[in-house]
């Protein structure tokens, strides 16, 4: 009975593995960028487009489908032409095994490092990884792969539990579930569920590690303990060296002699700093007005007396 539900596990394995056709990611990665970015124990999240993965999608609400942890160079693993296995994973059908970097480079992706994790625990988290290669995926366990099959709706309460759902064999695990295990090595949280605890005076949080069939790979992603890095931006983007398909970019001599703001131009100050050197005033002619102007004052006082003197007769 073991080898029947075996090998109907394997053909039903086979039909979700299968790639989806006309697949094109909007963001695909950049395949220099990720080789100079990534860091051995960072989570790498991919869209993929195989029947499984419009499942996964659907029952996690998310853009992630599979996960892969990066451990470095994988002693005795390469590709034909001498490329390094990089990454372990666990694929249905397949179980866990290694893979080079340049598998993904087709598809979307996004790098999830865990933070502030020291030397040794990542050493011990990319360990715990490699040393599980070999570990198969349950192909007996029928409705555990039936689930897939058809993508009936499901509450969303449910969701996480029909991802969890499994023979409880350690051997036998997903690719989530083997990532959560490895970190959960040291103790490094991911998604704890926390319980509130103590009395009025004094309240404090108690972290519970979940069990590890209930993760995803979009837990990675949302996680507060994980942080999201861009390899674009951490080689340094300049936008300005796009080459937009709709607009020819100018030349260099003519793109130069522009700039975003146009010059700056300085206004006068408020107040002037100092005297104008063109048209200084000489003395003469101050002193011409000012004896104009004390004429005209001794002129008015006569005439104003004599008007003081004929309304006070």
């Amino acid at each position: 009975m073991g080898t029947v539900l075996d090998s109907v596990g394997k053909v039903i394995a086979a039909y979700l593995s299968k790639e989806v056709p006309g697949y094109e990611p909007f963001t695909p990665s950049d395949p220099e960028h990720l080789r100079g970015v990534i860091q051995p124990g960072d989570v790498m999240l991919v869209e993929g487009n195989n029947r499984i993965s419009g499942i996964i999608k659907y029952l996690t609400q998310s853009t992630w489908s599979h996960a892969a942890l990066y451990v470095g160079p994988v002693e005795g693993a390469v590709e034909p032409d001498g490329e390094p296995h990089v990454l372990i994973e666990a694929n249905i059908g397949e179980g866990v095994t290694s893979a080079p970097l340049s598998k993904y480079f087709p598809y979307h992706t996004r790098l999830c490092r865990p933070v502030g994790l020291s030397y040794e625990d990542r050493n011990t988290v990319c360990r715990y990884a490699i040393n599980r290669i070999g570990f198969g995926y349950d192909t007996k366990n029928i409705l555990d792969l039936m689930r897939f099959l058809f993508p009936l709706p499901v509450p969303q309460r449910w969701r996480r539990r029909m991802i969890a759902l499994g023979s409880g064999d350690p051997t036998k695990i997903i690719c989530s579930a083997l990532i959560a295990q490895a970190f959960d090595a040291v103790r490094y949280p991911i998604l704890p569920k926390i319980t509130k605890a103590g009395s009025r005076a004094a309240r404090r949080e108690i972290l519970h590690i979940r069990d590890s069939s209930l993760y995803m790979p979009r837990d990675f992603d949302i996680s507060p303990y994980f942080e999201v890095v861009k390899p674009t931006i951490v080689h340094g983007f300049d936008y300005t060296a796009l080459h937009w398909a709709d607009k020819q970019k100018p030349l260099e001599e003519v793109a130069g002699s522009f700039g975003v703001f146009p010059e700056t131009v300085s206004a006068p100050p408020l107040v002037p700093e100092a005297a104008d050197e063109e048209a200084p005033a000489s003395t003469e002619q101050v002193s011409e007005q000012h004896v104009s102007l004390l004429k005209r004052i001794a002129a008015y006082r006569p005439r104003r007396r004599r008007l003081a003197r004929e309304r006070a007769a």
